[in-house]
């Protein structure tokens, strides 16, 4: 032993703990990761299927319509009850996807809900879009509907968000959310 001139306190000692992984318990630890993520994504996956989907279909009250804005473009309004099938509340946040005009890709919807349901009930909310015709030259069909008022079937295809408090945020989809006609304004 060799004399220290200035005796150690235990306050003046710091302790370092290293651990050296081998190959083996490298690959332990990388496969104990692995499970555990499988099994996080397998309960999110049983979650999914706890929680049913919204239901949209269009408001039978209110009147869906399509606005010609000169040759450029249209609006569309669709007035759609989504229902909450569930037997706890829950938030729509978001609606993202494609909407088809007579069979035709016509606009991307990305639509912020933020839209809060009870536990089995509905709500009434209008879903707007604007569709640009030179960004989809395809619409030929659904523009001469529009400019003779006869009805142009639609539907809104995609993913929607939902935040259902302690279950967590999901995303459900894609699927076709929504289908029905419009009527020229």
């Amino acid at each position: 032993m060799f004399p220290l001139e200035h005796p150690l306190q235990t306050s003046d000692v710091e302790v370092i703990a290293v651990r050296i992984f081998t190959p083996y318990t490298l690959k332990a630890a990388v496969l104990a990761a692995l499970v555990s993520s499988a099994v996080g994504c397998a309960a999110l996956q049983g979650l999914q299927a706890f929680i049913q989907p919204p239901r949209f279909e269009q408001d039978s009250q209110s009147r869906s319509e399509i606005r010609l804005r000169g040759t450029t473009g249209a609006a569309v309004r669709v007035w759609t009850r989504v229902s909450n099938p569930n037997s706890f509340g829950l938030t729509l946040g978001t609606l993202r996807g494609t909407l088809n005009l007579e069979g035709t890709r016509a606009a991307t919807v990305d639509f912020p809900f933020g839209l809060p349901l009870q536990a089995q009930s509905e709500e009434v909310v209008p879903i707007d879009i604007a569709v640009d015709f030179r960004d989809v030259p395809g619409l030929g069909q659904a523009i001469a509907r529009a400019v003779t008022r006869q009805p142009i079937a639609f539907e809104i295809e995609g993913t929607i968000g939902i935040s259902a408090g302690r279950l967590g945020m999901q995303t459900l989809g894609p699927m076709t959310w929504l289908r029905g006609e419009l009527l020229r304004n």
